[in-house]
């Protein structure tokens, strides 16, 4: 897991606990897409390590 990807989650985790607890629809949404972004970044990550992995078994 790349450290991008790890930040992504991490904000949007934040920013939906702050959006609940405030009440802010916005910002609980925004913070639902942002971790999002960081599965999707973290998904291709393991992509990339497995291909690459595969390119260097032979």
């Amino acid at each position: 897991m790349s450290i991008e990807s790890k930040k992504d989650l991490v904000k949007g985790k934040t920013n939906q606990v702050v959006g609940k607890a405030s009440g802010d629809d916005k910002q609980e949404l925004k913070g639902k897409a942002q971790e999002a972004i960081g599965k999707v970044k973290e998904k291709a990550d393991e992509v990339v390590d497995k291909v690459a992995q595969k390119v260097n078994e032979k």
